[in-house]
């Protein structure tokens, strides 16, 4: 049976999607490697097997491509991040995440940095729209924080007077300071001293245990 319009189309359309795919992994795999700025098209055409006008199909120039790479680390970092902390509501949670990113950063001897935090240190100057994006998702990735402490002030576990935005905010500034660090020294101490003075922090709002019963 001959092949119908609409079937070449969603043929046509899933191999574009195919391509375009490889182009952004590449990308990203580069940029991880060398920054964004040091990466050119020509290396992103040739390690992700496409050319020239394959590139200019999907991106209209380099700073596209980059939105595009932005948009794929945020989705992943965030699911990764919300699978972790979607259901924790206590001490023992909070430091399941905080021993699965020293781990993570322990594996890498501190290398790369954060997949997020890198290149906003690189491009929030350089590319308002690389900023706007960027900060979009490290927001995101707050709010994934803050939701998992008003958990814990609601079951008790925080004290009344905890704020658990500020709080939240305090970790994440901890954990990208601790990516630098880390990264600069290739040992994972200062992330782990970045996160317990964190978890510090929020102890000190601890409820006492039998408070208010």
């Amino acid at each position: 049976m001959p092949e119908t319009v609409n079937e070449l189309d969603r043929r046509l359309t899933a191999r574009g999607a195919a391509t375009r795919a490889r182009i952004v992994a590449a990308a990203d795999e580069l940029m991880s490697l060398k920054g964004a700025a040091a990466t050119t098209l020509d290396e992103v055409t040739a390690a992700s097997g496409t050319s020239k006008s394959q590139f200019y199909r999907h991106f209209s120039d380099k700073s596209a491509l980059v939105q595009a790479v932005i948009a794929l680390r945020g989705g992943r970092v965030l699911e990764r991040e919300e699978q972790y902390l979607r259901r924790v509501d206590s001490f023992n949670g909070l430091d399941r995440w905080c021993r699965a990113i020293l781990q993570r950063v322990t594996a890498r001897r501190g290398a790369l940095g954060c997949e997020l935090g890198s290149l906003s240190t690189e491009l929030s100057d350089q590319d308002e729209a690389a900023r706007i994006d960027l900060e979009a998702h490290l927001t995101s990735w707050i709010s994934l924080l803050t939701a998992a402490l008003e958990r814990m002030k609601a079951n008790d576990t925080l004290s009344e007077d905890a704020d658990p935005a500020t709080l939240a905010t305090g970790i994440m500034a901890a954990l990208q300071g601790g990516y630098v660090l880390a990264q600069a020294a290739r040992d994972p101490a200062p992330m782990r001293i970045a996160l317990e003075l964190a978890m510090d922090s929020v102890r000190a709002h601890a409820k006492p245990a039998g408070a208010g019963t």
